[in-house]
Formats: C-alpha cells, sequence, structure tokens
C-alpha cells in the first residue's frame, strides 16, 4: 500500500512539475500577486480569469468579491461568476451570421435590404450598396459609438435602433473609415431572425452556445439581478468607487447583451483554438471559424510604440493583429460596470480570457498583455505600472474639472433669465424629446427614452448649467443654453465618452 502511494505521489510530482515547465514563470510564480496588486492600484473590486494552453484550461479561478461592503454578501468572486461580458458578445454574431452564410441561407455579401427592404443610412448611396458584410465590419463612416446615447439603456426596440441609423450622419467615407457601430450589429441580428425564423437570442443559443455546453451563460442582461454568484457593477469614473444599476441593453442584444464566466468562456475559447471543435466535437464547421477571422476593416499598418504589433484589422466581431510574430485575435467589452477581454492565439494554442465589474480602469488589458508577453517571449514590461500613471493623471484632471464646477455652483450666481424661462419640451432629431422643469433652486431633466434616468441642472455661469446624471456613469458636465432674444432657444447635452464621444444639441419646442 506504502508503494502504491509513493508511486502515486512520484506521478503527481511528475504532472506538476512537467505544467510549470511548460508554462511561463510569470503564471506559475507571479500570476496571483501581479492581479491581486492590479487590483488594488486601480480599485477593481472583483476578477475572474481563465486561461487555455495546449488544449487544457490551465487557469481558471476569480479574485476579490461580487460586491462591496454589503454585510454577509462579500462572497468572492470564482470561475462561475456572471459578468456582462458587452462587445464579446459580437463574434458570436459574427459566428451566427458566418454559419448562415455557410449553409447557403444568405451570404455575406448580399445587401441589407434584401432582408431589411426599408432599412436606410443617412447616405442614399451607402443605403443601395450596403452589405451584411459591411454592418459586420465597422466600415459605414459613422463615429465610433455615434447615436449610442440614443440607443443604450434606453426604452427603444432593436427595430427602433435599426430605423434611427438613418439619421446617423457619417463624419467617415463609406467602407474606407473605421467607425465603431453598435447599431450595425444589431442590423445584422435582425437579418438573423429575419433568415433563421428565430430571435436573434434563441439562434444564438441553439446553434452555439448550448452545442458548447455553456449552462451558465445567457443572451439577454434582463433578470441580471436575481441571477445567483452575479457580479455588481461598479464605476469610479465622475466620484469615488460606487456600485451601478445593471445596465438593460437588451435592444442593443447583437451588439452585446451576453452574461457569462470563465468557465464557460473558456469552452468557446477552446473551440476557436481547435478550428470550431470542442472535446473532440464538431461544433462549427472550420469554414464558418475562417469566415469570422477575414480581415474586413484595415484599423492600421504602422507599427505601434508600445507594443510588438503593426497591422490591425476588424473581422465579424473579432480583431486581428500581428504580436511578438504571431496572429492574435481579440475583442473588449464594456457596459458600465463591467469591462471584459477574450483573445486566442493558435498557432500557440493558447487563449485568455478576463472579466471584471469595475469599468473605469484598464488594468484588464494589462493584464492581457501581460500573459501574451509571458507565453510568447516579449521580454518583461510591468504593463500596470506602465499605464497606471496615464489613468491617474486623466482622473486627477478629471477631479479638478468636477471641483471647478463645483465652486461655479457654490457661487449662486444668477441666470440671465428667470429658472422658468430654461423650462419646458426640447427635441433632437436621433434622440427625440427631453423635459426640463423647475425643481427648486434648479432644474430637472427628464428623458422620453430613457424612463429610469433623470438629470439635474444647477448654474454656473454664462447660461452653463452643471448637468449631474442620476446614473453616475453618465457624467457630470457643463449645459450649455443658447439665448436669442429674451428666450431660450436650445441646450446642448454631454454624456460620457463611454456611452457617446458627441453632446446632442436639443431644440426648445415649447415652454413647461
Amino acid at each position: 500500500m506504502l508503494r502504491h502511494l509513493l508511486v502515486a505521489a512520484f506521478v503527481i510530482c511528475l504532472i506538476s512539475k512537467g505544467f510549470s515547465q511548460n508554462q511561463p514563470l510569470f503564471i506559475t510564480d507571479s500570476l496571483d500577486a501581479y492581479i491581486k496588486r492590479g487590483m488594488a492600484d486601480w480599485q477593481i473590486p472583483g476578477l475572474a480569469i481563465a486561461i487555455v494552453k495546449d488544449g487544457k484550461v490551465v487557469v481558471s479561478k476569480g479574485y476579490g468579491v461580487r460586491e462591496v461592503g454589503a454585510a454577509g454578501k462579500s462572497e468572492p468572486v470564482d470561475e462561475n461568476t456572471l459578468f456582462f461580458i458587452a462587445s464579446n458578445t459580437k463574434l458570436f454574431t459574427g459566428t451566427a451570421i458566418a454559419k448562415l452564410d455557410d449553409e447557403k441561407k444568405l451570404s455575406l455579401n448580399d445587401k441589407v435590404t434584401k432582408y431589411l427592404p426599408d432599412y436606410k443610412l443617412y447616405d442614399p448611396a451607402a443605403t443601395q450598396l450596403v452589405t451584411i458584410r459591411d454592418v459586420l465590419s465597422h466600415r459605414l463612416g459613422t463615429k465610433t459609438f455615434q447615436g449610442d446615447f440614443t440607443f443604450w439603456n434606453s426604452n427603444l426596440s432593436r427595430a427602433d435602433v435599426v430605423r434611427r441609423m438613418q439619421l446617423l450622419k457619417p463624419e467617415g467615407q463609406f467602407r474606407q473609415d473605421y467607425g465603431y457601430c453598435n447599431s450595425g450589429f444589431v442590423t445584422a441580428g435582425e437579418i438573423v431572425a429575419k433568415v433563421s425564423g428565430l430571435p436573434w437570442e434563441q439562434y444564438v443559443e441553439s446553434n452555439i452556445i448550448r452545442p458548447l455546453g455553456m449552462t451558465n451563460t445567457y443572451t439577454l442582461t434582463k433578470g441580471a439581478e436575481n441571477r445567483p454568484n452575479m457580479a455588481r457593477p461598479y464605476t469610479t469614473s465622475f466620484g469615488p468607487l460606487k456600485r451601478l444599476p445593471y445596465d438593460y441593453i437588451d435592444n442593443l442584444g447583437p451588439a452585446g447583451s451576453l452574461v457569462s464566466c470563465v468557465k464557460d468562456l473558456s469552452k468557446w475559447l477552446m473551440m476557436q483554438l481547435d478550428s470550431g471543435r470542442f472535446e473532440g466535437k464538431r461544433i462549427l464547421p472550420w469554414s464558418v471559424v475562417q469566415k469570422t477571422r477575414d480581415g474586413n476593416t484595415i484599423l492600421t499598418t504602422r507599427k505601434s510604440g508600445l507594443f510588438p504589433t503593426h497591422i490591425r484589422t476588424y473581422g465579424l466581431g473579432v480583431l486581428m493583429t500581428d504580436y511578438a510574430g504571431r496572429q492574435v485575435y481579440w475583442h473588449t467589452g464594456g457596459a458600465f460596470g463591467f469591462v471584459t477581454n477574450t483573445c486566442f492565439v493558435p498557432e500557440e494554442k493558447l487563449a485568455i480570457t478576463i472579466l471584471t465589474n469595475q469599468d473605469n480602469q484598464n488594468f484588464f488589458e494589462a493584464l492581457r498583455y501581460q500573459i501574451l508577453d509571458a507565453y510568447l517571449g516579449v521580454p518583461y514590461t510591468d504593463r500596470s505600472r506602465f499605464f497606471l500613471p496615464g489613468a491617474q493623471s486623466e482622473a486627477k484632471k478629471q477631479a479638478e474639472e468636477l471641483q471647478a464646477m463645483a465652486d461655479q455652483v457654490a457661487k449662486k450666481a444668477r441666470p440671465a433669465l428667470p429658472l422658468a424661462a430654461y423650462a419646458g419640451t426640447y427635441r433632437n432629431p436621433i434622440y427625440g424629446t427631453i423635459l426640463i422643469k423647475k425643481d427648486g433652486d434648479g432644474l430637472n431633466v427628464s428623458f422620453e427614452h430613457h424612463p429610469n434616468l433623470t438629470a439635474k441642472l444647477e448654474y454656473m455661469d454664462d447660461n452653463t448649467f452643471r448637468l449631474t446624471y442620476s446614473n453616475q456613469a453618465y457624467g457630470i458636465f457643463p449645459a450649455k443654453f443658447t439665448i436669442k432674444g429674451n428666450a431660450v432657444s436650445a441646450v446642448d447635452i454631454k454624456a460620457s465618452d463611454f456611452v457617446e464621444f458627441d453632446s446632442y444639441s436639443f431644440l426648445k419646442t415649447s415652454a413647461h
């Protein structure tokens, strides 16, 4: 009996030694300490990570907590903890379209109007030319995130989102300029539904998620707050670490509504590494997987000064680059309170996914690069510590801007017109209407398409008010009113760059 135990111990030792020899020292000796230090530096409550190498899951674990400071609720994050994976959903949508293409039920080069006859873009010529491949490749000429303040967390349906795309005036050139377009993926999701007869979420679940055995993955955000082992969303944008309400972005589902965990995502990544197979079973034809990886839009062909890369392109919901001589595929995802990534390097049989529940940090990407560096033999640079000073500088600058606005409000200056003159109904052609009402010594804003969002307006100077959203993630910004004669004619409103970069101009249509 003792001999058997000694032999077993020897075999375990050999296996453990083999594992260590096949893994970089950073993974075996430093990963835990690096993650814990990074989470402290970047104020991240919880993080989950999985690493796949050579057909095996070599790391699958959680760090930190799902929820901060709640008595009895600070359960640790583990490999089954759920996070919004946001735009990591896009490759699932691209794969769904590629599968339908492979089955000859559509073609990636079909015109969108073949399936959605009423579909329109701002430019009539683009409307006639736009293909399914175009809407999946961020090459419509629109700016990154254009229209998303209207769409994100709104009560607009997917059909409403698609219809409003004709109002998005492009700044760039159709099929030439890259502009990250969530509504393009919503369009693709509507085509999936039209062709397959199933809503996008049901098609993805039955054709990808269920065959992979991803039993703890959900296609919609609805009901997230009631799911067991669900991480809570947090931000440090516009103030100290604060818990946020969950986003409800199912109207943008094909662009970003999946909720998953690293244990399930490792199955998705193993399939990517094994040419469409998982555990020896064919999940998708290799031709389907290949289609998603064909570069459709060039982002850059110039050498990076920060990383060993030269070329970046976009496929069907996935980015591609060279990294230290290998071909790397990846995507990030961001929803309020969550930033995540997935990454796979088929030549090295390596894949990574990192999920976090704090949206104002770059550690989730620094960690991915650190792991790539370790496996691909790139000389060590502490990526987290490299990114941190820039982030701290930005945070300091924002804090100064917020304080300057607070100081202006504290002066209690009087506006040029009575507060009641600023009240009324205002309209933007893309968004719709907002209603501004007098509320004590300030004004209150309600939003037609965001019933759970309000904002407070407090006067500063020069017909400019401090705008503070009820949801901290949307931010705190100056809101400038336009005065013509003795009447208010318009107001410009901004939300966080996390949602959309540009402000919206609302014209006053009636007094309140």
